[in-house]
Parts: structure tokens; C-alpha cells; sequence
């Protein structure tokens, strides 16, 4: 029988159609005599030519009937509630036509025989659909997934009729948490109660478990999750509704739960008159525009209406991939802004001051930083250059080329940090906040927040790469604690933030509740359908293993440094006073910092990062990998060529550039390069009125030739 079945549904679909008006010709006539019979408990109208002749002008009619109302445009493996309406919408057709045409040629038909023969049709129509769909359906079980659908509404009904079109899932049963709902049937399918779902999970074999609830709140989908967490299969959603709309998925999208489905907040609404204050109309240049933030930053500020949205960006394929990305929704939505992608780091002082110029820039929201607390651990030098050096270099072209905002991403590491990565980016406040105070041209902005989940530098891309890979999952410390936000939010609040402040302010955003990351590595292993394996659980799937703090990692982060915190016109930003240097006791600063990178001298480097107003105390010895790897005994001594990098100020008291704006061209081998005073992070001396100037490294010191 099943041999049968499917071969039939393997038919042209002409074929399926010319079989299914026979078949429904065969059944309607066998329905309206048999109602004769049970109405008359006689066979006398099979042998009466009135009655043949009225059945055989009503029924061309009422099939023709069926047909124009699309009856058979449904595929009956899948066919539904609608089909059913169809039907039935044809059937009352054919019932009215028997009474017309009996009444019209005086044909006995009593009104009882044409309400009986209604029941008749619909039964053996309608049931022969779904008895060939229920076999279908117990046919497929083996090969499909039986999922639970959770959520018994609009979405809920139309992933059902989804997946019935498919030839993964097979949905087995609804719930829902209206009460008003249990025992009611949705898409041919039963609705349950929430405490049904441990008995169904068992009695049906269930491997996976869908939610449809998109217009739920955050709060009440981590309720249904939580909830969920004991039956231990694994979950899946549609996307939420704010997804939907900002355009991140579609409706009928199925996806993992993800961690951030668990631990994001319900956001607050955006003041559209903050979102649009700093964008709408105006030029805006984000740089880090392939980053994580960076990259979100520019889908928020697309949609606010600039009318060139710059993307500046030093990876070649992380600038290609979200300027496609904005290009396409640029052409989706047919949004009249025009998007640049612009490669370019930011320590190339003449680079930023060229774009600035050319393109007009109103406002900066400057993301581009080395973040990766390890990384610039081990390469300390690169990460202030960039951090520190690259910040300057921006903000200084910002003022240079009449700049209205810079809005600087900081991190809640530059709070007491630990680490060379949190000196750097509280540096890098310290440098917009002293140049805030001496200049009004730009108005600078800092907004400092915790971790976002899903960035690249986050730990939830590598939990989930270690869960794929079995195990373990690694984490630092048992007790280590991070604060977390969903990267749209802190976009949306930076933006905001940035349009909030009238000169040298430093934004904190409400980050929440502080989260265990061994809680977290837990959670993930859960939403993956799998078990800790622990003590308590040896049986269980995945481990997770404590490797131990890594240099310049904290047990804690936090988001203030000192408590004067005041609220601000929005619920979840805060606006922090923070202690700052002006500008010529920084400068000065920056010149002694910048003589001990020439030189390569880390003690130095560490004991000037003590020095600044950072409360920059690291937690161990210098492990940055150029140092431990230089022979002890010159440690002291390796330095780069003083004229490789200018540290002369100009008139104004600019700081120069930490480098060259061209890779150096060796005159000879084992003979020192000289170059211009034109480079990365600074402005022209020359051209400032300065003078350019050469020398030798001081006396005693290696010169580091390059070629």
C-alpha cells in the first residue's frame, strides 16, 4: 500500500489532478445515492432516469465547481484546514443545485435525502485527504524530526503549515500557555498546556522543540527557556519581532537558541530624536567599520538616514563583508545613502586627514581597537600605537578638518585595569578628554561599556566551536565574572550616548546583572542538548575545564572609577566624572611614552602606563613576546632608529606620528633607513611648521636596521 502511495505521489502533478475528479466523481455519486437509500431505505432512484439525469447535469457542475475554487491546487499530503473549507464551500454548492434542479424538473428528492448526502460527500471527500495524509505523514516519521511547537498562534500556525511542506521536521503537537487554548485542535493538531510537554516529549519520541512566540518579550521567552532546560533536547525559535523589523531575519526563520536569547534584556525603545541628531543628513565615518561593534554601528546608523556613511576599516575581507552587507540593504529598502568603504588604519594621520577632507565628515564614531586582552598582552607595543596613538591620530584630524562629533567606544577595562589593553583605552579617553577641554571645533564623546556577546573577541564563539569539536570547554576561573549586553543594544546606546554630550563626557552604559562565564559555558552546553560532565554527572557529555587567569585578566570588571555617576534623560546611561590630565601635562606624557616605544624599552613603557591617571596596576611580570624573546642582556638596549620616528612637536603642539606613512625603502644593506617626518598618527611637521628632523640613535643604543 505504501509502494502504492508513493508512486502515485510521484505523478505529474496533471496526472494527480485528472485522478483525484475521478475519484471525487466515483464519491460523489456513491454519497448521493447512498443518501437516497438511507432516506428511502429503497434502491428504486439508480433505476430512475430523472434522478440520473439531474445527478449528471449537477455533478460536471459542482466539480467544475471545486475546481474554480481551488480545490485541487492543494497537494494532498499537505492539505489543511483551508482545503476543508473548500470543500465544504463546494459541497453546500452541490447540495443547493440538487434542491434547484429537483424543484425545477419535478424530480422527487426530499430536502433530508440533500443534508444527508452534504455529510456523505464531505465525509468521503474530506477523509480520503486526510487518511491519505495521515499515511503519508507515519510513512515520513522515520526519516523526520518530531518537533513540539510551542506557541499555538498566527506564527505558530503558519510554521506548522511551513513544515509541512518540508522534509525535515514533523510537528506532532502544539503548547501554548493560554489556558483558553488546551484541548483545542490548530492546523489538525492538538494544543496543550505547558505541564503536557514531559508526557509528550515521551509518548511521541520528540527530538526537538520550536518556538513560535516572536512577539514575546525577552523576559518571557528566558521564563519559557528556563523552563524548557530539564527536558534536555534541544530548542529552537523564530526570531523575535524586533529581528523582523530591523531587519536581522525573517519570520518564518527557524534558528538555535542562542546564549543571547537567554541572558539579553528587553530593549528600551531608542529616543529617535538622539538616533538621528548626530546622522540624519550628515556625513558619518565609522572606523573599525568591519569589527563587531563597528560593524553594527553601521547597520544603526544606515538606517537613521545619513547621506554617506564611510567605512573605514584596515582588514581587506572584514571592509568587504559589511560593505556588501549595507549595499544589499541599501538596494532592499532603497535607502538613499550613499555607502564608501574606505581601507585605511588609524595610525595614518595623512590618510584620516585626506578622507576627512574629501568627504566632509560630520561626525566619527571611532570603534577601530586591538580589544583582545591576551593579545596585546603578548604585543604591547602595537596595542598602544594603535589603542593610544591611533586614537590621537584620529582625534586630531577630527579638529584639523572641522569634525562637528567623535563619539570613542571605550570598555569597562579601562576601568582600574589590569592589563596593557585597558591602560590603552583609558588613555585613549584620557586623550579625547584633554582635547575636548583646549579646542571647541569637535565635541568629544566617550562611551565605556562591558563585553558583548557574539563579538569576535567574545567567549561565546569559541564555547560553541568547543562544544561542536565535544569538549572541553575551557574557562579561566570558576569564579570569573563578566558583564554582558547584546551588540545591537550597545550600539543603539553608543549612538545615543554620542548625541548626549556637550564636551569631554564619559558615558557608562547599564550593562545589568554580572554573569558567571562558568554559568554561561553551562548554559551553552544545555542549549546544545547536552550534558555537563562533572562530579555530580561523570556520565554526562561535555567537561568543563578551569585553565587559570591569563595575563592581565581580572576576576571582576567594572564600570566606574570613581562613584560621582549621574543619571542622564535615558533609563540604561549614565554619565561618569572622571579625573583627566589637560592637555599640556598629557602631551608631555605622550612624548616620554612615545621616546620608550622608539626604543623598545618595556619597563619603561610599564612604569610610564603606572604613571598616567589610568590606576593602571598589572597583575604579573612583562610577558610581552619581543621581550621575552630578546636575549636578557639587551633587553635594554634594542631600539628602533630615532629618525624612523620623528618625536619633535610641531608649532601648535601637535604630537607627531609613531610612524611612517610609507613602508621604508632601504638605501643599502646593513645601512640605517632615513625617512621624512611624515607618518601614521600625526600631522606633517614640515607642513604644521615644525621641522623635520634626523638623528642618530643616542649613544650606546642598537640601531635596528631594516631591510
Amino acid at each position: 500500500m505504501l509502494a502504492l502511495l508513493k508512486s502515485l505521489f510521484r505523478l505529474p502533478r496533471w496526472q494527480k489532478r485528472l485522478i483525484q475528479l475521478s475519484v471525487d466523481a466515483v464519491l460523489l455519486t456513491a454519497s448521493f445515492f447512498l443518501a437516497q437509500w438511507l432516506r428511502l431505505e429503497s434502491w428504486a432512484s439508480l433505476t430512475s432516469t430523472a434522478t440520473w439525469s439531474l445527478w449528471l447535469a449537477v455533478l460536471p457542475i459542482s466539480l467544475g465547481i471545486f475546481v474554480r475554487l481551488g480545490f485541487y491546487r492543494s497537494v494532498i499530503r499537505y492539505v489543511n484546514v483551508r482545503a476543508l473549507q473548500s470543500l465544504v464551500i463546494g459541497i453546500a454548492s452541490s447540495t443547493g443545485l440538487l434542491l434547484l434542479g429537483a424543484a425545477q424538473f419535478s424530480v422527487f428528492l426530499p430536502r433530508s435525502t440533500c443534508l444527508i448526502y452534504a455529510m456523505l460527500a464531505i465525509l468521503s471527500l474530506g477523509g480520503v485527504r486526510f487518511m491519505l495524509r495521515a499515511m503519508h505523514m507515519h510513512s515520513q516519521l522515520r526519516y523526520k524530526t518530531r518537533v513540539i511547537v510551542y506557541g499555538a498562534g498566527s506564527a505558530g500556525s503558519q510554521l506548522v503549515r511551513s513544515l509541512d511542506q518540508g522534509s525535515e521536521y514533523i510537528p506532532v503537537a502544539f503548547i501554548d500557555d493560554w489556558r483558553g487554548m488546551d484541548g483545542t485542535c490548530v492546523e489538525g493538531l492538538k494544543v496543550y498546556g505547558p505541564n503536557a510537554l514531559p508526557r509528550l516529549v515521551a509518548n511521541y519520541g520528540v527530538n526537538r522543540i520550536l518556538l513560535a512566540i516572536p512577539s514575546a518579550t525577552r523576559a518571557r521567552r528566558q521564563v519559557i527557556l528556563r523552563m524548557l532546560k530539564p527536558l534536555q533536547i534541544p530548542v529552537q525559535t523564530l526570531p523575535s519581532i524586533e529581528d523582523v523589523i530591523d531587519g536581522r531575519a525573517q519570520l518564518n526563520e527557524i534558528r538555535d537558541v542562542t546564549v543571547e536569547d537567554l541572558l539579553g534584556r528587553d530593549p528600551v525603545p531608542p529616543n529617535r530624536a538622539l538616533m538621528d541628531a548626530n546622522i540624519r543628513g550628515k556625513v558619518v565615518m565609522v572606523t573599525g567599520a568591519g569589527g563587531s561593534i563597528g560593524s553594527e554601528l553601521c547597520r544603526q546608523v544606515l538606517q537613521q538616514g545619513p547621506t554617506q556613511l564611510l567605512l573605514y576599516e584596515v582588514n581587506e575581507y572584514s571592509l568587504y563583508a559589511i560593505e556588501h552587507e549595507l549595499q544589499q540593504r541599501v538596494e532592499e529598502q532603497r535607502l538613499a545613502v550613499s555607502v564608501k568603504a574606505l581601507l585605511g588604519s588609524v595610525q595614518d594621520r595623512e590618510r584620516l586627514d585626506s578622507v576627512m577632507q574629501v568627504f566632509g565628515v560630520d561626525t566619527i564614531y571611532h570603534a577601530a581597537a586591538y580589544k583582545h586582552v591576551p593579545l596585546v598582552e603578548y604585543n604591547s607595543i602595537p596595542g598602544i600605537l594603535n589603542n593610544v596613538f591611533g586614537t590621537l591620530a584620529t582625534a586630531q584630524a577630527a579638529i584639523a578638518c572641522g569634525v562637528g562629533t567623535f563619539v570613542l567606544v571605550s570598555t569597562d577595562k579601562a576601568v582600574r585595569p589590569t592589563n596593557v589593553m585597558g591602560a590603552t583605552k583609558r588613555l585613549a579617553e584620557l586623550c579625547c578628554q584633554a582635547l575636548a577641554e583646549r579646542q571647541s571645533t569637535t565635541r568629544f564623546t566617550m562611551v565605556r561599556f562591558g563585553n558583548v556577546l557574539g563579538s569576535s573577541g567574545s567567549v561565546v564563539p569559541l564555547f560553541h566551536a568547543q562544544i561542536a569539536r565535544g569538549g572541553p570547554v575551557t574557562v579561566t576561573h570558576s569564579e570569573v565574572t563578566r558583564y554582558f549586553m547584546i551588540i545591537p543594544e550597545a550600539a543603539q546606546l553608543v549612538i545615543q550616548a554620542g548625541a548626549m554630550g556637550t564636551g569631554g563626557d564619559v558615558f557608562v552604559l547599564d550593562m545589568g546583572a554580572p554573569v558567571k562565564i562558568a554559568d554561561l559555558a553551562a548554559e551553552m552546553i544545555r542549549l546544545s542538548g547536552l550534558e555537563v560532565r562533572n562530579k555530580e554527572n561523570p556520565q554526562g557529555d561535555i567537561e568543563i575545564r578551569f585553565t587559570g587567569l591569563r595575563p592581565g585578566e581580572k576576576l571582576y570588571e567594572e564600570l566606574l572609577i570613581g562613584e560621582d555617576v549621574v543619571d542622564t534623560k535615558h533609563p540604561r546611561i549614565m554619565s561618569a566624572k572622571e579625573t583627566y590630565w589637560p592637555w599640556a601635562r598629557l602631551e608631555a606624557y605622550l612624548h616620554r611614552l612615545q621616546q620608550a616605544l622608539q626604543m623598545r624599552q618595556h619597563k619603561r613603557i610599564r612604569q610610564l602606563l603606572m604613571e598616567a591617571p589610568t590606576d593602571y596596576a598589572p597583575l604579573g611580570d612583562i610577558v610581552d613576546l619581543e621581550w621575552l624573546e630578546a636575549p636578557a642582556a639587551t633587553r635594554h638596549k634594542v631600539s628602533i632608529a630615532s629618525h624612523y620616528y620623528p618625536s619633535q612637536a610641531t608649532r601648535d603642539g601637535t604630537v607627531l606620528m609613531l610612524a611612517p606613512a610609507h613602508p621604508p625603502t632601504p638605501s643599502s644593506k646593513g645601512q640605517p633607513v632615513r625617512i621624512d617626518a611624515k607618518g601614521y598618527g600625526g600631522i606633517d611637521a614640515a607642513r604644521d611648521g615644525g621641522s623635520p628632523h634626523q638623528s642618530r640613535p643616542p649613544r650606546g643604543e642598537t640601531e635596528t636596521d631594516i631591510g
